[in-house]
């Protein structure tokens, strides 16, 4: 369990995502038809490729689906991520926020967005976001043009 509204970090990235694929089991069927679907594990990889650049601009990262501890455990050591990946399967934060979601064989997903927060609000917002693989990218500009005033320790 974490506290949204105390990360420590100037600033927090949470980038949410529908759900990664488990190796050797197949996508729920027409996931590549849904719009804003397809694309979890190629933002994910983004986000840890440019993990360095993010932390020198203060911002803390997390990544968020609606997929189980074990599940996001497993990618996580799978795609040697240097940041936690969050489960609202209880839907709480989504729900509080009134984040988008779909569903697909009787699950609910969240929508693909990333959300930017400083001293526990929410400073901006990207949706839809789209190509899922040039997501960093996007923080990483807004946040260079949105600089962090003042002077803080860099993250570890």
């Amino acid at each position: 369990m974490i506290d949204c509204s105390n990360l420590g970090a100037p600033r927090t990235v949470i980038y949410c995502y529908p759900m990664t694929g488990v190796p050797g089991k197949p996508l729920p069927e027409g996931w590549d038809e849904i719009p804003g679907a397809r694309g979890c594990t190629p933002q994910t990889c983004s986000f840890r490729n440019h993990h360095e650049e993010l932390l020198q601009l203060k911002a803390a990262v997390f990544g968020l689906s609606t997929q189980t501890t074990e599940h996001q455990r497993e990618m996580v050591g799978r795609l040697r991520l240097p940041f936690e990946i969050l489960s609202d399967s209880e839907f709480r934060l989504c729900d509080a926020l009134r984040l988008p979601t779909f569903d697909v064989d009787r699950k609910r997903l969240v929508k693909r967005l990333t959300l930017i927060a400083r001293s526990g609000r929410i400073e901006h917002v990207f949706y839809p976001v789209f190509p899922p693989n040039e997501s960093a990218d996007q923080v990483l500009h807004w946040l260079r043009d949105h600089p962090v005033q003042g002077a803080f320790p860099l993250l570890p």
